[in-house]
């Protein structure tokens, strides 16, 4: 039974792998077919997972074995109850409040965040000696970053109209946003490229086994 399994899980990966490959040639109902699949078992997936890794844990055992010690967890309780009434109509607007409450949470969050990782980090990287004595590509690289960081955060600097000399600085920080924003691309193309393979390694070798 197992081995039947096995047999079946591999031709319905090479099937949902050719649904989904098909969308190169046209949008049609075999793709529409994977996708739907695809969102379904992973909404599904999730769904049971974040009741088991989550709810289960955190909330109901808690106020099982000592309701009277967790109730603070009523509070995070009630707004998932809010949120869910988002799937009746005249009850959408009771779901606003959790929703502003996790986006202003989150936003304040993420900006402490950013601010420590990325601000002063990047000041704290720029503060120091270029020169490397003995090390020529690490001179080289310290200056192309201060460079560049001085110069991107100059080009967003709208108080002065950037021309003659002035717009010398805002071409270079250009140069290096494009240059950033590339690579950035590049690694993402990248790990497209990598799931293709995967995809091709699945269909040659487990399913045709036309490569070892």
């Amino acid at each position: 039974m197992p081995e039947i399994m096995n047999v079946v899980g591999l031709y319905l990966g090479a099937f949902f792998t050719f649904c989904i490959f098909s969308f190169l040639y046209r949008d049609n109902p075999f793709y529409k077919f994977g996708e739907h699949v695809f969102v379904g078992l992973s909404a599904a997936y999730w769904l049971v997972y974040i009741f088991y890794k989550t709810l289960m844990p955190n909330l109901f055992t808690k106020l099982i074995t000592d309701f009277s010690g967790n109730l603070i967890l009523l509070i995070p309780a009630a707004l998932g109850i809010m949120m869910l009434m988002r799937i009746h109509p005249k009850t959408t607007w009771i779901s606003r409040y959790p929703l502003a409450l996790v986006i202003g949470t989150s936003a304040g969050i993420s900006i402490l965040r950013y601010m420590q990782s990325d601000l002063l980090q990047q000041l704290t990287a720029t503060m120091i000696n270029p020169v490397v004595s003995g090390d020529g590509v690490t001179t080289i690289g310290n200056f192309l970053l201060i460079i560049g960081t001085i110069c991107g955060i100059y080009f967003f600097y709208f108080s002065k109209k950037q021309e003659g000399v002035y717009a010398v600085p805002s071409k270079i920080g250009i140069w290096f946003l494009m240059i950033s924003f590339g690579a950035s691309f590049g690694y993402t193309v990248m790990a497209r490229i990598s799931l293709l393979i995967g995809r091709l390694e699945f269909l040659l070798k487990d399913w045709l086994h036309l490569i070892n």
